[in-house]
């Protein structure tokens, strides 16, 4: 898998999701048509994997977390930027979500939640706020954030 495979992957999804209201409508049709044993979520995971074992994802690290933005918003992902986390029993910075957030859980201990959800999609809505926590193990998160916009509390 390289970044380019990665982003071409995720534009499948993000084509699917462009211009949905990101509600809990939304996290439903997520979590059933590409949900933990899905092909999209299973090829999404293995992508996502890969680009932490060959150090083009997750390249930062602070506080713990392993972090970076692979892709800032564009056309070829529908205005969606993609982040990625490498998160252990840990709580992540408070932030606001402007225009909403979708996260994908990948869990990579078997039990690892994120924010109390175990493995598939999180949609919040516009306006949401929370301290991203990964509890009991160790998972990979991916954010797609509309337009990019995520405001850090001071």
């Amino acid at each position: 898998m390289s970044p380019n495979g990665f982003r071409d992957l995720l534009a499948q999804t993000t084509a699917r999701i462009a211009g949905r209201p990101l509600d809990a409508a939304l996290d439903d049709w997520l979590n059933t048509e590409c949900g933990p044993s899905s092909a999209t979520f299973v090829a999404l995971k293995a992508a996502c994997e890969a680009g932490v074992a060959e150090g083009w994802l997750c390249e930062r690290e602070h506080g713990g977390i392993r972090y970076g933005r692979i892709f800032k918003p564009g056309p070829e992902l529908h205005g969606f930027s993609v982040d990625v986390v490498d998160m252990n029993d840990i709580a992540g910075p408070h932030h606001r979500h402007p225009h909403g957030e979708i996260d994908l859980i990948m869990p990579l201990d078997g039990d690892a939640l994120f924010d109390g959800r175990p493995a598939g999609w999180c949609v919040y809505p516009p306006g949401s706020a929370h301290r991203p926590t990964v509890s009991r193990g160790r998972a990979l998160v991916l954010y797609l954030l509309p337009d990019g916009r995520i405001d850090f509390t001071r």
